[in-house]
């Protein structure tokens, strides 16, 4: 039993960042993103997850 150790998405990062309360919940949908924005957060995990891709497949 215990805790499963796959790989985690970009999803479960955010959703973590959430938990931890450094992401809102919601986007409030500004014109211009805030920082804290879950759309900008979870962009920026895939663009992360993809990077790290890239560097594993050289």
């Amino acid at each position: 039993m215990g805790k499963k150790k796959g790989p985690k998405s970009p999803a479960d990062k955010v959703r973590k960042l959430m938990k931890a309360g450094k992401v809102k919940k919601k986007c409030c949908r500004s014109s211009s993103r805030c920082k804290r924005c879950p759309v900008l957060a979870l962009k920026k995990a895939k663009a992360k997850a993809s990077k790290a891709e890239l560097g594993k497949a050289a």
